[in-house]
Formats: structure tokens, sequence, C-alpha cells
């Protein structure tokens, strides 16, 4: 047999690894379109690489390293009620009939380890090539590839899962020294709609939470995550037109309960600041107590030009849409999957301080609604609301932000904005113990009292000097 295909991981191997890739036709198809020439490319560009449906390459390698350091190779390749096991043991044996060691035999007469690897979970073509680096790696050797992506690492980290030698894999990633891309998002073609990932951004950003959670990377994976959550993204979209255009791979459907959780966060957050609308609209539509804060002088008229400040603000800026009775009016409600959480409080911030006359200068939302964004603010920029890997890997429901069983049906819990709160030093330090658990409360209520105090105030008939 020809050695053309054979790959000479460790030249003094003693078992060969004949692996089969096969790629299917939509990934083929994709990697067509990506080399195609494009306008403006020149002739003395090299050829595009010849993309196949199947290819099969052999790796000499040593049966002990891949033992050492693949659980799924010291079972598969120790266990004698494996064929692969009872194959290498006796060919071992004829090895040593004829006087020859392994290390010094024809890699024709070395036993032969079948695998068959399809791009079910990597959707991307050079399989063969990460397959090598990865037995490079575990032997290790300098890899081939150059440079390294993104892309390559998922890849890495897919076949390292795959055969379970993901703690290796991890050091050589460390040792590597690998700079991380940053996270690119492009401005929209709105300026109220704030920046946005684009396709090929989310599909790294992906990439870099799968890497992180597989190759035990804790904050690089916390990173990602938040920026996923705050980034939003397509697959969340409510539309399920042209779903099947998504990308199968790993990265776009994350192991291990992450695509959900991650989901879900983004869910809480994007309720709780759409709370605080929803708050002062009840308020200002209430019949029975006036939101005016010129004292003895309270005026409905007043009330009623806030409401249409809000109401003009909110849905010049995309935050609010009017429905009427008719079903068709909900096509006018935006998806906000992929609308960046950063952006929409920075449009709240810009909510103007309109007064229907100089008398009214208290009046507004604008001095009402600053102290809450800055809370909410500063709970976003802390890490309470990305994944923790130790806490998801070690205690996942206690990790969750998802209500546990029976916990959906008792009381619900209701967030009071006080005074207090908006005080509390751990507020301006996200690295405190107890930012987490702050967070957590603040995000994954039923309820929202924005505004607890002014109630206490008419209490009391003092406070504010309001009166109804």
């Amino acid at each position: 047999m020809e050695n053309r295909d054979l790959v000479d991981v460790a030249p003094d191997g003693d078992v060969v690894l004949q692996v089969t890739f096969d790629t299917s036709k939509e990934t083929l198809k994709t990697a067509k379109r990506a080399v195609a020439p494009r306008l403006g490319q020149t002739k003395t560009e090299p050829p595009p690489p010849v993309l196949k449906a199947r290819v099969k390459k052999r790796y000499r390698v040593q049966l002990s390293v891949l033992k050492q350091h693949s659980r799924y190779f010291n079972h598969l390749l120790s266990d004698a009620r494996f064929a692969e096991g009872r194959s290498i043991e006796t060919a071992f044996q004829q090895l040593s009939l004829k006087g020859v060691t392994p290390a010094e035999a024809d890699p024709n007469d070395l036993p032969v380890v079948e695998i068959h690897e399809d791009d079910e979970a990597s959707k991307s073509v050079g399989q063969d090539t990460a397959f090598e680096d990865l037995m490079r790696i575990l032997h290790r050797k300098p890899t081939v590839t150059k440079p390294v992506t993104m892309h390559y690492l998922a890849m890495i980290a897919v076949l390292a899962d795959r055969f379970d030698c993901t703690a290796l894999v991890s050091k050589w990633l460390n040792v590597s020294k690998y700079k991380w891309q940053d996270t690119k998002a492009r401005a929209s073609g709105s300026k109220d709609d704030g920046p946005a990932l684009t396709e090929a951004s989310e599909d790294t950003l992906r990439q870099k939470i799968l890497v992180s959670w597989l190759l035990d990377q804790p904050l690089r994976l916390q990173a990602a995550t938040r920026e996923l959550i705050m980034y939003g993204s397509r697959r969340w979209a409510a539309s399920e037109e042209g779903e099947e255009n998504f990308s199968t791979a790993a990265w776009w459907d994350l192991p291990e309960g992450l695509e959900g959780e991650l989901h879900y966060r983004r869910e809480c957050i994007l309720n709780t600041i759409a709370s605080i609308q929803r708050h002062f609209f009840s308020l200002y539509t209430s019949r029975t107590k006036l939101q005016c804060q010129k004292g003895y002088e309270n005026s409905t008229a007043c009330d009623s030009y806030q409401l249409g400040e809000m109401i003009r603000f909110f849905t010049g800026r995309g935050l609010l849409f009017l429905v009427d009775f008719s079903s068709n009016s909900l096509d006018a409600i935006k998806d906000s999957a992929t609308t960046d959480i950063n952006h929409i409080i920075t449009v709240l911030k810009q909510c103007p301080s309109y007064q229907i006359d100089k008398n009214h200068t208290n009046c507004g939302l604008r001095t009402r609604l600053m102290p809450i964004l800055e809370y909410i603010e500063a709970r976003l920029s802390s890490n309470a609301i990305a994944i923790s890997r130790s806490g998801w890997a070690t205690d996942r429901e206690a990790a969750s932000w998802a209500p546990k069983g029976e916990a959906k049906a008792e009381n619900k819990k209701t967030f009071a904005f006080t005074r207090s709160a908006y005080s509390d030093q751990r507020l301006r330090y996200g690295g405190m113990i107890g930012t987490e658990s702050i967070a957590r409360d603040l995000f994954t209520a039923n309820e929202w009292d924005w505004t607890p105090q002014d109630r206490e105030a008419t209490k009391d008939g003092f406070g504010n000097w309001r009166y109804t």
C-alpha cells in the first residue's frame, strides 16, 4: 500500500488510525461559495483547494499517548470486548514473531484502527487537518494550521470533546498564547436601532462560547456569554421564517443547556427594562392618583401633558408600539432579538425633561427615571448576568435563572426599588460579594415597583408634599 495518504504524527508510532471524513453537500456548497473568485481578484492568486465529499487519511500515532490523554481511545483500545483492542494485540503478536518492534515496523504492518467522522458538529471542511492537529497536540508536537482562527479552535474543541481529550487541549490553548478576537458590532441603518452583530460576528462569538465551555476557559466564557446576552441572537428571533437557513454547527445550538439559559436571561433583562415603561404608564393613566409634583396645585393637565410626551418619546425611539384591536396591527411590533441592551439604556437616558410650564419644574419622567437606569446599568456592568463555568458545571439547577419546579406556581416575587437599594455601595463595585444575588433578584422578579417611596409619601402626607 502506498503511503501518500499517511501522516507521520509519530514516526515511531505503533498504531495507524485510518479515518474517513465525510462532508455533507450543504457544507461543500457553503465552502465553495466562500472560495469562489471575487470581483477584482487576479489570475495570479492560487487556485482554491479541491473540496471532496469523502477524504481518507491515515495517521501513525503512539498507542500509549492515545490511551493516556484520551478516555475514548483508552476504553476503545484497552477493552478486549472491542474488536479494535483485540486486533491490536493480534498484530503486536505477529510483529513479535517476526522479530520486529512496532516502532520500527512498516506502517502497512501496524495494527489499524478505523474511525468514521462526519461534519454534523462542525459543518466545516478541513476536518482531516483539524484531526491531524489534534493528534499533534496529544503527542505534544507543533500544529500545522496557520493562522489559528476562532473557527479552527472551535473545530479542535469539537474533536477534543468527541474523543474525550479536552484536558490536554485546554493546556495547549493556554500555552499557545492565542489572541482572542474582540467582538465587532456594526452600526445599523437606523439611529434608533443601535449597533448589532453581523452574522459573521455572531458566528465568531458563539464559537468563543463553545471553545470556552469545552476547553475550560472560565473567564472567556463569562465575557462571551455576557456579550451574547447583551447583543442578542438571530436564532432567538420570534419569527420562524427562514429558520432552515441557520447553521446547524454545534455553536449555533450551544450544548449543556447553555443556549436556552442565555436566551432566558436576555428575556428576563428585557422584561425588567420594559417594566419601567409599563410602571410609569400605569401611574400616569391612573384615575385616582395624580403624579404632578406641584404640591397643593396638583394638575391633571400636567399629568396628561407628561403622558403625551412619554408616548411621543417612546414611540419615536422604537421602544413603544401602538396597536389597536385588529390582529394586523401586531405586525408593527419590532422583534428585539438582536437589539443591543446597552443601546436601549442609552435611548432611555435621552428622555426629555419637558414641563407644561415653568411652575412644574419637578414634574415629568426624567428625574424619576435616571436613578432607575443607573441602578440597572450597574447590575448589567458586572459579571452577574454571565454564565459561571464552575457554577453551571457543578450545580446547574442552582445556577440557572429559570424557576425551579413548584416555584413556578408559588408566590410571585416583587422587586421594590427603594432609596436604600439605590444607595447600596455594592451598586458601584460589581465584584463585591452579593452582587450576583442582587442582579438575579432584580432580573428574575415577576413584578417591579419602581416608585414604592411615592406610595409611602402619600400615606404619610409629607415627604414629597404630594396630595391626591
